[in-house]
């Protein structure tokens, strides 16, 4: 069975036995983030039919792929909407930049009066807008409020 076959069941059959082997990908290091985030990429080559580079990035604890703890330079970067990776100056200067702003703003609410860290619960949070006049649940009729 070493020649190879053209018949559909027969590379069907190849793919499949195919899916089981471990692949082995290995990407070029391109950096990390602050969270412990790495990422990789595997270089464009047009020559072999890849027109744009593969890239991903692993997480620090494994299958925790949480897109809250990556900086939005590297989302960029992943999504090829840069060409080279951030470098760590200015993933320094943008997170100094941020925690200004978060600070700033949380001296605004202080001179308004409002609580600073005044977190929205998840019960408290709906998925879609509730109007009075409109039922809540079908056949239970309008919403009342107390």
């Amino acid at each position: 069975m070493s020649e190879k076959t053209r018949s559909l069941f027969g590379t069907a059959f190849k793919h499949f036995i195919n899916s089981f082997k471990p692949r082995k990908i290995s990407g070029v290091f391109a950096g990390d983030d602050y969270h412990g985030n790495k990422y990789y990429e595997i270089p464009a080559d047009p020559s072999r039919g890849k027109r744009t580079p593969k890239r991903w990035y692993v997480p620090p604890v494994n299958m925790r792929y949480d897109q809250e703890n990556m900086p939005a330079e590297w989302d960029a970067w992943l999504r090829n909407r840069r060409s080279e990776p951030p470098s760590e100056s200015e993933l320094k200067e943008n997170l100094s930049i941020a925690t200004m702003k978060k600070q700033n703003a949380d001296r605004l609410l202080e001179k308004e009066g409002k609580k600073v860290h005044s977190a929205i619960k998840e019960s408290d949070k709906t998925s879609f807008p509730v109007y009075d006049e409109y039922e809540v649940t079908p056949g239970k009729g309008l919403k009342h409020t107390q």
